[in-house]
């Protein structure tokens, strides 16, 4: 059983694939080139009687994402559009699964729900840049994970 982790086994961050599920539509977001999603955990001060310090205690949690994308694609820009002309808000579920093939850490799937996007840019362009690129901040409200990384040899 090794000592260290074996180099083989980082996930490349590059092997990842993304769906985007939007009023019953899958969309390989293909586009996808960054994505982010994190957990936040809100906590209030608890104040102990026989101790100088106070304690902490976890209330709730939220959720927000962020993703840079090829703009190349009308998915997110036509949420704007439909929450603009009729006040739908849409929400959507993305997932998210990374594989390297060459890590014994094998599959991990994760399923973001009730994503809202925060707004996003519609148009752009830079006559010194490379690519057009969208950034879309979003929330969500749940999460699974149907595939999780395994325990590396050496952990336990």
């Amino acid at each position: 059983m090794p000592n260290v982790m074996l180099a083989k086994d980082a996930v490349s961050a590059k092997l990842a694939e993304c769906f985007v599920t939007i009023e019953g539509n899958r969309y390989k977001l293909m586009q996808g080139k960054k994505f982010e999603a994190k957990f936040d955990k809100e906590k209030k001060k608890v104040s102990i009687l026989g101790q100088t310090g106070q304690g902490n205690k976890t209330t709730s949690w939220s959720g927000t994402g962020s993703m840079t994308i090829y703009q190349n694609t009308p998915i997110f820009n036509d949420l704007m559009l439909k929450f603009k002309n009729t006040g739908e808000d849409i929400y959507f579920d993305i997932q998210i699964s990374n594989e390297d093939p060459t890590s014994a850490a094998g599959r991990q799937t994760m399923v973001f729900k009730g994503c809202n996007i925060d707004g996003g840019v519609l148009a752009s362009f830079d006559a010194d840049g490379d690519f057009l690129e969208q950034d879309v901040d979003f929330t969500y409200e749940d999460f699974e994970s149907p595939e999780r990384f395994r325990i590396l040899d050496g952990m336990m």
